[in-house]
């Protein structure tokens, strides 16, 4: 009688301690579905909100029908997300940089770019857009919401290049003409070139 309390004493034991590992490893998961949950969901939070919307195919041809083959040029995508404008510009020969405040999309990004044989002519940057200068740059791409492309505009005419060029997907600047548009409805581009909006400011000044 004895032997038999012992054992189910044993037994009680035993499953206790499984509970509690299946516990733990759930607790553990738990969290860490949070955390990267969390890099998606902060942005929501802020004032203006830049969520992750991947490019279509039809998109990134569209871009790429606006830039140079095998040149020099360095193109800047803000809000570069899953990194596919960066990638692509890079197997057409230009140096590409991508700005993403989510950094499992960073991570993302650096492995597809490693994958696809571009690692040397990508970088990608944890930044947030407002405080990462666009001056080096001949080619910025743009990824935004209606409510941020005022500010951004601003700040495009204020720090880049006098020949910079601008390509916006699913939004326009507001206050600036663009040169060229393609495409329709989500998949539209619009090429602005600033050449003429800094000699205009120029002589103002």
């Amino acid at each position: 009688m004895e032997y038999l309390i012992e054992d189910s004493a044993t037994k009680r034991k035993g499953i206790s301690t499984s509970a509690k590992i299946l516990i733990a490893a759930t607790g553990g998961i738990g969290v860490g579905l949070s955390v990267i949950c969390a890099s998606f969901v902060a942005p929501a939070f802020r004032r203006i909100c830049l969520p992750y919307v991947p490019a279509t195919n039809e998109q990134v041809r569209n871009v790429l029908s606006f830039l140079p083959k095998n040149s020099q040029s360095k193109l800047l995508d803000i809000g570069s997300g899953d990194g596919r404008i960066v990638v692509a510009a890079a197997k057409n020969g230009i140096l590409a940089d991508g700005v993403e405040l989510n950094p499992w999309l960073v991570w993302y990004s650096r492995l597809s770019a490693l994958r696809q044989g571009v690692k040397r002519q990508t970088r990608f940057y944890r930044r947030d857009l407002w405080k990462y200068s666009v001056a080096p740059y001949d080619y910025i791409v743009i990824f935004g919401v209606e409510q941020m492309m005022k500010d951004l505009e601003s700040k495009l005419i204020a720090e880049s290049k006098e020949n910079a060029k601008i390509i916006a997907c699913r939004f326009p600047l507001p206050g600036l003409q663009p040169k060229s548009v393609v495409g329709d409805g989500i998949d539209t581009v619009w090429f602005y070139n600033l050449n003429k909006v800094k000699s205009t400011a120029s002589k103002r000044a």
